[in-house]
């Protein structure tokens, strides 16, 4: 594939047929002159062509496709409706997006677009609230996307523009499924621009399927000026190595620190706080909150050292970055650039240092041939008077400020109802109204019912938790219902009691339990016809124990009855038992009966 070279004419954003207002909003952010990826693709985007960009990381591709998407946007006559976005741009992690919607926001704004971010580690409620009240512009991750889309939140009729953004690190993650079926639910004349470092790894394929006649522009490394970042490796023993990463991220400026794996970016981090270097730790092991947290602490300034993974090497920009030190060694020339990418971003300086010990000697030296650098190896301690040269100035070691204080930075509009600028400009020039034609609406009965496995499990746990109460309560209401209910009921049947004059106290009460059995079928005494009748005195049952559950207990039982039951039968067989007692329910049976069990 035939690359074109950008030109090295240098010229502003103002040369661009951009709007009056993003040229200023650019302006106030000290943003004037292009770079020239931005140079190479910018125009064709505008003119609504496929683009095809290839850059290294840091080179300034973010704007390059952000300005001719709010550009084609606000300039289109198409409406927004709700839960169909009319630009989608495709990120592969939650940190890129969210450096993307960064640059979005303050842009966005000033042309009265709104815009969201869609991605896992996060409640699926805010984004689909987002959704259903109208976005312009989705920021999103290939696998929510997807969870939204089969739920059928998200529809992309409605979607003009489509970017791939790190296409190849997409590939590297495994996403290249999603993106191709992403891509093939967005309309055929839609407009596809992809931006990606290098064109392996399928990413060919995937721009021979769905762009039609790219414009295709790269930005090689003979661009960058040579002397923007300087390689050094050092050569340590293991017991120097934590004390002289600890005095380069003790100088002033900002310092990345990348390692191998979660566990050694966790336990980097609390060594270094320990030695009184603010640092915060950056890896998959954290949840989206933390991350969001300590990205803020880092980019704030609250702590000068970011240790991460290579979660980091892509889409994380933090200005005036100054070190990035290798703590452990990637394991392909990619991750090396990309990691070393942090510093000597839009054509600024940086420093860039590669630990290095004994067993690691040939896996560096055979690195650093691969991905085409040239670095300084020197042994060093950690009193080696190079390490003033690396990062200069004075070591400063304080506390570690507590975390739980520090929250991200919230954007206007984007929050618990999604992102949004101030209301979208129609062609009258009016805001749109809030109403909607009902065919514009999702049916939301529809969409409860549709929604993704994880949010309904979620939903189903908490329901449980939340609702227990409210089931004791219902239960608790229902029981006055059905004991008010009984009343009204005794109170029609005994209404020709109370008609007849004042009760005596020779009528049957209320609470009387022949008066509650019924009234039906009762002779004028209050008896059943049939009924048994016992004229003999109440038996006394006072001081008896009640059933303690023991086997062949009738329920409701007396263990006094149970005996009586037992002797009755011994007596009829005359058995050993039989004695002649009396088996009245007396309590002076009873005592004979305990006896006799004896």
């Amino acid at each position: 594939m035939d690359l074109q070279r950008p030109s090295s004419v240098v010229r502003t954003f103002a040369d661009f047929a951009l709007p009056d207002e993003l040229v200023v909003a650019l302006a106030e952010q000290g943003i004037t002159e292009p770079f020239p990826i931005q140079v190479a693709t910018i125009e064709d985007a505008l003119a609504g062509r496929d683009v095809l960009g290839r850059g290294r990381t840091g080179s300034g591709k973010t704007l390059a496709f952000v300005l001719p998407l709010l550009a084609r946007l606000a300039a289109s006559d198409n409406e927004r409706r709700s839960g169909a976005p009319r630009a989608v741009i495709l990120a592969p992690t939650r940190e890129l997006a969210n450096q993307i919607r960064d640059v979005v926001a303050p842009l966005a704004k000033e042309l009265r677009l709104r815009y969201t971010t869609v991605y896992g580690g996060v409640a699926y409620n805010g984004q689909i609230t987002a959704l259903r009240n109208g976005v312009d512009i989705v920021v999103a991750c290939p696998g929510r996307m997807i969870d939204l889309m089969e739920s059928r939140h998200m529809s992309l009729d409605d979607v003009e523009i489509t970017v791939l953004d790190e296409a190849d690190h997409m590939a590297e993650l495994g996403f290249l499924e999603h993106v191709r079926e992403i891509l093939s639910h967005t309309p055929e004349n839609g407009q596809r621009l992809l931006f990606s470092a290098t064109l392996d790894r399928g990413i060919d394929k995937l721009v021979r399927q769905f762009l039609h006649e790219p414009a295709t522009h790269e930005v090689d490394e003979e661009e960058i000026p040579a002397d923007a970042m300087t390689h050094h490796i050092l050569h340590v023993d293991n017991n120097d190595r934590i004390p002289v990463i600890t005095d380069l991220c003790a100088a002033p400026g900002r310092s990345m620190v990348f390692t191998r794996t979660k566990h050694g970016a966790r336990r980097l981090a609390e060594q270094l706080v320990k030695s009184g270097v603010p640092a915060v730790e950056l890896h998959g092991d954290l949840s989206q909150a933390k991350r969001a947290r300590n990205l803020a602490a880092f980019s704030s300034g609250v702590a000068d050292t970011l240790v991460a993974t290579d979660i980091a090497a892509r889409g994380i920009h933090v200005d005036n970055v100054a070190l990035v030190i290798h703590a452990d060694p990637p394991a392909e020339p990619k991750a090396f650039l990309h990691r070393s990418g942090r510093t000597a971003r839009a054509g600024e300086s940086g420093v860039v240092v590669t630990m290095m010990t004994d067993q690691q000697r040939r896996g560096v030296k055979r690195l650093a041939r691969d991905a085409g650098i040239e670095a300084t190896t020197t042994r060093v301690d950690a009193e080696h008077d190079l390490l003033s040269d690396i990062a200069p100035g004075e070591r400063v070691f304080r506390e570690m400020q507590n975390l739980d204080t520090i929250k991200p930075q919230r954007h206007n509009g984007e929050g618990r109802t999604g992102g949004r600028g101030n209301g979208r400009r129609q062609g009258s020039g009016q805001r749109r109204n809030s109403s909607r034609r009902s065919s514009d609406r999702f049916d939301d009965s529809r969409d409860r019912s549709e929604r993704s496995r994880d949010e309904r499990g979620r939903d189903e746990r908490s329901r449980d938790d939340n609702e227990r109460p409210r089931r004791e309560r219902s239960e608790r209401s229902w029981g006055d219902r059905n004991r008010d209910r009984t009343e009204r009921n005794d109170h029609r049947r005994f209404s020709d009691n109370r008609e007849r004059g004042p009760r005596n106290d020779d009528a049957p009460r209320r609470d009387d339990s022949s008066v509650r059995d019924g009234w039906k079928g009762r002779s004028s005494d209050g008896r059943r016809p049939n009924a048994r009748r016992s004229d003999g005195p109440r038996p006394d049952v006072r001081g008896e124990r009640r059933n303690d559950g023991r086997p062949g207990a009738r329920p409701g039982a007396r263990n006094s009855d149970r005996r009586t039951d037992r002797s009755s039968r011994d007596d009829s067989r005359g058995g050993n038992g039989s004695r002649g007692r009396d088996t009245g329910r007396g309590r002076d049976a009873g005592r004979g009966r305990r006896q006799h069990s004896r």
